[in-house]
This record gives structure tokens, C-alpha cells and sequence, in this order.
């Protein structure tokens, strides 16, 4: 069992990416295809009836595959990376 310290610890951290993703969803900037993945990662992440590492795991699962875009401006892959580090700390 995670304890409470580490899950206020996962909760924050997917906060945080969320702030990110929602960011780059509305970045008129970025191709749609990589704003749609982003709020496709919010909301797999806002999927409460799961635990924190399997939401994480399933917005990281959405960013991998759209990570090899070519069209994705850099700072945006930038982005994206971070979030992804920030989500693959979260461990059940």
C-alpha cells in the first residue's frame, strides 16, 4: 500500500503534468494530432476510479506514440518529455 505522504506526492505530480499538457492542448501553435494526444493524457489522468500509477501509465502510453511525430515543434517535445518524467516517478 502507497502511503498518504506519497500519494499527496503522485497527486501533485499529475497535477503538475496536467498543467503542462493543458498548456500544449491549447498551443494554436502545435498540430492538432499533438493537441488531441495531450487532452487525451488529461483525461486518462483525470480517470479517478484508477490508481494514480495506472493513470499515469496510460497518458504516458498516449505521449510515447505521439512523441514521434515529426511535425512536433521542439520546445512542445520538450514539454512532453518533462511530463513524461514527471509521470514515470508514479509507482503503485
Amino acid at each position: 500500500m502507497v502511503s498518504k505522504k506519497k500519494m499527496q506526492e503522485y497527486e501533485d505530480r499529475i497535477g503538475q503534468a496536467v498543467m503542462v499538457l493543458g498548456q500544449v492542448s491549447e498551443d494554436t501553435t502545435t498540430p492538432r494530432n499533438i493537441r488531441r494526444a495531450a487532452k487525451e493524457s488529461i483525461s486518462s489522468l483525470r480517470t479517478e476510479e484508477l490508481t494514480p500509477a495506472v493513470r499515469a501509465s496510460n497518458a504516458v502510453a498516449v505521449l510515447d506514440d505521439i512523441l514521434q511525430d515529426p511535425n512536433m515543434p521542439p520546445y512542445t517535445r520538450v514539454k512532453l518529455w518533462n511530463v513524461m518524467s514527471l509521470l514515470e516517478a508514479i509507482k503503485d
